[in-house]
């Protein structure tokens, strides 16, 4: 289908998407079932003559993850969530229309505000700024490349507001088999660092790694004393904590002098907060909100990730064909993504119902 599109600024596409609509808030998670509307979508018409840039792009999406964010703002727990709105913060797919050098190349991308403040990637097709898109590496699928977004996004602005991991030093992620805890994981041990996984079972690390990681079950006794314990005292340079407060106290007992502990989860307990400790032990605390984040500030972050990708230092969520649904399937993948599931859920729009 793409192929027949020509490269010519001038030429304007309209199409029917097809997209997933939610009229208001979900009373619950059992509750969402996203109906199915159309869209006329197309992109303003550049050139010569016309005074506009091509600043846009039109998207045919072949693969959308869900996110547990989409389904929480589809229950209401996103206060800037917009109704009626289409839900979907990560793409994958095809340009159909745009600057002509985009046409044609299979692209990926996510965004803070797609699907929250405005209409979003469940859908069969997107419009979004031109800027907003990456080139998909050639090594990845693009079911695998639309599940990268949020979690790889949320891990790399964790560690850019904290301090890249440098080799020598030592990251402890609490909730490591979750999927910001893998893609933690994975760019701490591409940058060099010694990675402590904190998982609440025993079990082993779920994901890739470029060196292995060391498991600390929390069920089975101190998790800061293990810690302490593992590094000779010295306790971790950085705490990723993708749970918030049930690991609070432990990442504060785990942090080395100067550590930095980033935060991007809470339950909405509040926690004690010793301020000696924090300024003793000259400790940064770090908070992450990747929906504050634009589509074309989050494209900047995946250009950093596309080099890992394509050298395979990196590597993409598997995506199991159980776990791919057609649109007319959404509130099946909603739910099991509400129901923390362990595997990245997508939507296929051209898959049939």
């Amino acid at each position: 289908m793409t192929a027949a599109f020509r490269p010519i600024a001038s030429a304007r596409i309209t199409v029917e998407a097809k997209a997933l609509r939610l009229e208001a808030k979900a009373a619950d998670a059992a509750s969402i079932d996203p109906a199915i509307g159309r869209l006329t979508l197309s992109i303003p018409e550049t050139g010569p003559g016309t005074g506009q840039e091509p600043g846009e792009v039109l998207i045919e999406i072949k693969a959308a993850a869900v996110n547990p964010s989409d389904a929480k703002a589809a229950t209401g727990l996103m206060p800037y969530a917009i109704f009626p709105r289409t839900p979907g913060r990560d793409f994958a797919g095809v340009v159909i229309d745009g600057p002509a050098h985009l046409i044609g190349r299979e692209v990926f991308g996510s965004s803070g505000d797609l699907g929250i403040r405005r209409d979003g990637t469940h859908a069969s097709h997107l419009v979004v700024e031109a800027a907003a898109v990456v080139e998909k590496p050639a090594a990845i699928t693009l079911d695998e490349a639309a599940g990268i977004g949020v979690p790889f996004v949320t891990a790399l602005e964790g560690f850019r507001r904290a301090g890249m991991p440098k080799p020598g030093e030592t990251v402890l992620i609490l909730g490591v088999n979750g999927k910001v805890g893998q893609a933690a994981a994975q760019i701490a041990t591409w940058r060099g660092a010694r990675v402590i996984g904190v998982a609440r079972r025993p079990e082993p690390y779920a994901g890739h790694a470029a060196a292995p990681i060391d498991l600390v079950d929390s069920s089975a006794g101190d998790v800061a004393a293990r810690v302490l314990e593992s590094t000779g005292g010295k306790g971790a340079d950085i705490v990723f904590n993708t749970v918030g407060e049930p690991y609070y106290a432990d990442a504060v007992k785990s942090l080395a002098k100067l550590g930095r502990q980033i935060l991007i989860a809470a339950t909405l307990k509040p926690v004690e907060f010793d301020i000696f400790g924090f300024y003793r032990g000259r400790h940064t605390y770090v908070g992450i909100d990747t929906l504050a984040l634009s589509s074309i500030e989050t494209a900047d972050l995946l250009l950093e990730l596309v080099p890992g990708f394509a050298s395979r230092q990196l590597r993409p969520f598997p995506i199991l064909a159980s776990a791919v649904h057609p649109l007319e399937r959404a509130g099946d993948a909603y739910r099991a993504v509400m129901g923390s599931s362990r595997d990245r859920v997508i939507l296929r729009p051209g898959r049939e119902g």
